[in-house]
């Protein structure tokens, strides 16, 4: 079994205007670097094996912070954890997109929902198997951990907010990929595979 924990970026100007980044590449900014200073401090004196990025920048750079506190060198970057691409969506805030692209009109460029799930879960699966029975810190994206949401929980929408700098575990086994935790409180390496409800969840504003 390979141990996943999946972890959003430090907040951006982007993130902080309510702009939409997708591939874009936009740095952290102070409040950014807190967040993953914090992040890896509740991290630290656990047994971490390796630490992996989306290549973006705001999560390079999150990663390189968080593996200074759990004893790490640099993240390894892997292309298929980069965030979602929104196409011409990207510097939009979301009633900018919705007065442009009204109701269902396509967006030109817009990756979907599942080529995002489809690459998330490949490049999990590679990592499963070269990582196999470690602990693996994987720094990416709210598009990235939601398409794993969606992958392990069975759910079309997963409208819960992924916070800057949360954590989500996951584990990988024969069957595939599980939910552990929806912010996982790092209280403890756990097995514990029970699933919160989601179904009743409210949608709430992304700020992917």
């Amino acid at each position: 079994m390979t141990n996943f924990y999946l972890i959003r970026h430090g907040e951006t100007d982007w993130n902080l205007a309510g702009k939409i980044q997708g591939a874009t590449d936009i740095p952290l900014n102070e409040t950014g670097r807190a967040q993953a200073n914090a992040t890896g401090a509740k991290m630290q004196g656990r047994a971490w094996d390796v630490i992996v990025s989306s290549p973006l920048s705001r999560a390079v750079e999150t990663a390189q912070i968080i593996a200074s506190y759990i004893g790490l060198g640099d993240p390894r970057p892997v292309p298929g954890l980069v965030e979602r691409n929104y196409g011409a969506a990207e510097g939009l805030t979301g009633p900018e997109v919705e007065a442009l692209y009204p109701d269902d009109t396509p967006v030109p460029g817009r990756e979907t929902r599942g080529e995002v799930q489809e690459r998330v879960v490949a490049a999990l699966h590679e990592l499963a198997a070269e990582f196999r029975g470690q602990n693996v810190v994987v720094v990416c994206h709210g598009g990235v951990i939601r398409a794993m949401l969606h992958e392990t929980t069975g759910t079309s929408f997963f409208h819960e907010r992924i916070i800057n700098g949360s954590v989500h575990s996951f584990h990988h086994d024969d069957d595939g990929l599980s939910l552990v935790h929806f912010n996982d409180p790092l209280d403890a390496l756990t097995d514990d595979l029970t699933l919160p409800d989601f179904e009743d969840q409210q949608p709430l504003e992304r700020r992917d």
